[in-house]
């Protein structure tokens, strides 16, 4: 039965750094991106985030079938899923080629995740933000991402078999 971690924080509170330590531990390890380069900022963001993986780390680069992802390469060592957050976003959002999907259809689709994840042999890590802190979104889109988010990360954090949530740089285990 395969092992799921949920690393829930703010922006640039630590938690891509915890997770990369963790996966560091469970080798071989498979490097799950969602992340879309929709703009400079973002692509600066994405090969920031290639450079400091270590060379050893497989990439796979998967913005929309993630579940499926997950089943291919978590045979054994670990599959770090960096981020539920923008995977969420893609599948919300959508492309024209990749339409967006309703909110029970995308909770759905992380059920079918942390299932994947218990069927597997490794270890899975999960990467999420948790935007339950900040404010208020002030439009219907935000709201409805916002309560989507915390709906996914409160499925997942039930499912997983641990739980840590960063602060300023600094991890607490929640489970």
């Amino acid at each position: 039965m395969g092992r799921l971690t949920l690393i829930v924080g703010g922006v640039r509170s630590g938690k891509s750094r915890l997770a990369e330590e963790l996966a560091a531990a469970s080798p071989p390890v498979t490097y799950l991106a969602t992340a879309l380069a929709g703009d400079a900022e973002m692509a600066e963001r994405i090969a920031r985030h290639r450079q400091r993986r270590p060379p050893d780390w497989q990439t796979v680069e998967e913005p929309w079938d993630v579940a499926a992802a997950v089943a291919k390469h978590l045979r054994d060592g670990c599959v770090l899923l960096e981020c539920l957050t923008l995977w969420l976003t893609n599948l919300m959002v959508g492309l024209p080629q990749h339409p967006a999907r309703g909110h029970a259809d995308i909770l759905t689709e992380v059920d079918a995740l942390f299932e994947t994840a218990h069927a597997g042999a490794g270890r899975l890590i999960v990467v999420s933000t948790e935007v339950g802190c900040g404010i208020m979104p002030a439009n219907e889109l935000g709201r409805r991402f916002a309560d989507l988010l915390g709906e996914a990360n409160q499925r997942l954090a039930s499912a997983a078999d641990e739980v840590f949530a960063c602060w300023a740089g600094l991890a607490h285990k929640l489970k």
